[in-house]
């Protein structure tokens, strides 16, 4: 067991777990953030994306000792009233079907938003693949990203 400091939306929480325990289940057991879904527990399905700085990681498979002095936020910390673009896109375009991927989905959208503000479909495509969604909804998911990008086109 080894104590860590983690700032996880904004505020600095101490915890003490073993080293190797994945950022999700720290997340969701310790500190109640259960927006992260567990999906496939091998980084391959993008349901337990979070932020880790300004990059959309896979927390079932990122140990707590990786994360050191930089930032965690989850969908809970992404916005304070479900107001981010992307959020309010995925609303518009009414994206979700069963809903279980989304907060993955939303949060390596907005990752990818930040870092390329105006993408092309092939380049919100190839962001977005391996964000695997079961119920097919690609198509709006593409859409919503690209509103979140261009809210004033819509």
């Amino acid at each position: 067991m080894a104590t860590f400091n983690l700032k996880i939306n904004g505020k600095t929480q101490e915890i003490e777990v073993d080293p190797s325990t994945p950022m999700l289940w720290v997340l969701r057991d310790h500190f109640q953030l259960v927006g992260t879904k567990y999906g496939c527990g091998i980084a391959q399905c993008g349901a337990c994306t979070i932020h880790l700085g300004d990059n959309a990681v896979r927390s079932c498979q990122l140990p707590v000792s990786a994360v050191g002095e930089q930032e965690v936020t989850t969908i809970e910390g992404l916005s304070e009233n479900g107001d981010h673009p992307v959020q309010k896109a995925w609303l518009e375009v009414d994206v979700p079907q069963c809903g279980y991927c989304q907060a993955g989905q939303i949060m390596t959208a907005s990752a990818f938003l930040k870092s390329n503000p105006n993408p092309s479909d092939a380049e919100i495509e190839s962001a977005m693949n391996g964000n695997i969604c079961r119920c097919g909804t690609y198509t709006r998911i593409k859409k919503a990203v690209k509103m979140a990008a261009n809210p004033d086109q819509s």
